[in-house]
């Protein structure tokens, strides 16, 4: 018998994106509310209780509410929000990162990682477990994302007739809601200082952490950076490291993929690099994750459904 799945806010742009990838699978059967009845409490707590499992693709506020009408002690939910990544009694989805695939495996919570924490935790914490990066170095990020990333109203103003916006700087405040996830799962003592930025894409992304060398312990060449990479990656399927030697790095690299691609780029004589990652932010940033640690959870195989 097929496992049911629910998708609470299956129309949003990151539903949209699991639906896609869902699609065709025999050992799984889509629940879908009618649309006159997505927003009846009463029919969204049958259908949240109902199912074996559940994908939350709604606003945090929203996705805490969803959570609290689930009684049903057999229902597992994955949190495409940002409500429950560093909440007690969740677990993290970064399937990658040591130990975390088993424990998704067992889990009843899974918190679907963010889309530019998913890059900056595959290029920092494995550094920071070995040592190579302390844990209260002062970090950076710069990172864009495709316009996707906003949402509905988001995709309207860019693709809007006349829209001539190509980049926008944004979170200037440094109180971006991805702050306390990427210092937490990334097991630092300080919080990064995070600059993102929405591109004239619509899907895709990059995400960047430079170095200065001669401030790591034993400083470090390119080569050694990259050997942990490898190392913590091995085997994987959807993450691969690439050659730090490219020209240029497109934000659209892996759009329309579940794929990360991570590489070490830089300058060993002058002592700099720049840690670059690129992935889809509706991909392995979202809805592709989700699918990724559905089929974990459910016990099939990892990548079933994912492109790449």
């Amino acid at each position: 018998m097929s496992a049911t799945v629910f998708i609470d806010g299956a129309v949003g742009t990151t539903g949209l994106e699991i639906r896609d990838r869902l699609a065709g699978r025999i050992d799984l059967a889509i629940a879908l509310l009618p649309e006159e009845r997505r927003k009846d409490p009463e029919a969204r707590r049958q259908a949240l209780n109902d199912a074996d499992f559940v994908i939350l693709c709604l606003p945090d506020d929203a996705a805490r509410e969803a959570v609290a009408l689930i009684d049903n002690p057999r229902t597992r939910v994955i949190d495409a929000s940002s409500a429950h990544r560093v909440a007690p009694g969740w677990t993290y989805g970064f399937p990658e990162l040591p130990g975390q695939a088993e424990r998704i495996a067992n889990a009843a919570r899974v918190a679907n990682p963010g889309c530019y924490p998913t890059g900056f935790l595959a290029l920092v914490a494995p550094l920071v477990a070995t040592g190579l990066i302390p844990a209260d170095l002062p970090l950076s990020i710069n990172a864009a994302s495709g316009y996707s990333g906003g949402g509905k109203s988001m995709i309207a103003e860019f693709e809007a007739g006349g829209a001539t916006t190509a980049f926008r700087a944004y979170a200037l405040g440094l109180a971006h809601k991805h702050i306390a996830e990427m210092t937490q799962h990334a097991g630092l003592t300080h919080a990064p200082i995070f600059a993102p930025a929405v591109a004239n894409a619509y899907r895709g992304m990059v995400v960047e952490v430079p170095l200065h060398l001669h401030a790591l312990p034993g400083r470090p060449s390119l080569a050694a950076i990259e050997d942990v990479l490898r190392a913590a990656f091995e085997g994987s399927t959807l993450v691969n490291i690439a050659a730090g030697d490219a020209g240029a790095v497109e934000i659209e690299e892996n759009a329309g993929t579940d794929r990360l691609t991570l590489r070490v780029c830089g300058n060993d004589a002058v002592g700099h690099a720049r840690l670059i990652a690129t992935l889809d932010n509706l991909g392995k940033g979202a809805g592709g994750a989700a699918v990724q640690n559905l089929n974990i959870m459910a016990g099939v195989d990892p990548v079933a459904g994912l492109v790449f």
